[in-house]
């Protein structure tokens, strides 16, 4: 396994954009939750889903972030997306694969607010952990 880097989101971005963006694009962003490494509590961020060729991906844009190592560990998280829950099965994506789905990614979503400053800042596609996700259970709406 290379050695992953990892960049900070500013102040703003952990505390206001991430809780701005899933009430201005609720149908970009979703809130991810998967248990901690040591704890077991799960812990909650929001993130982009990526759809690529028929598959759902979530992809780490600030790098090897304590989500993506949590769901390595754990292979299993839970999505909330307009307004449902599903849990979901993850597996890590191999490096040959990264190139494509960074570029994806970016088309997808790199007008949200430090996503291209991110990808520029990490720019090669092995600093960003990837997992294809497939929906396990497909959950309740929220109340």
């Amino acid at each position: 396994m290379t050695e992953r880097n990892y960049l900070r989101p500013p102040w703003a971005a952990r505390v206001i954009g991430g809780r701005m963006a899933r009430l201005f694009k609720p149908q970009v962003v979703s809130l991810l939750s998967v248990r901690g490494r040591t704890t077991g509590t799960w812990r909650s961020t929001p993130v982009a889903v990526l759809t690529h060729g028929g598959q759902e991906y979530l992809l780490s844009a600030y790098g090897d972030t304590e989500w993506s190592r949590n769901l390595r560990a754990s292979g299993t998280g839970r999505l909330t997306r307009r307004g449902r829950v599903d849990q979901f099965t993850a597996v890590e994506v191999g490096p040959d694969q990264l190139p494509a789905l960074v570029d994806d990614y970016l088309r997808q979503f790199g007008e949200l607010p430090s996503v291209a400053r991110t990808f520029r800042a990490l720019p090669d596609p092995a600093d960003h952990p990837t997992f294809r996700i497939s929906i396990s259970i497909t959950g309740h709406d929220r109340p």
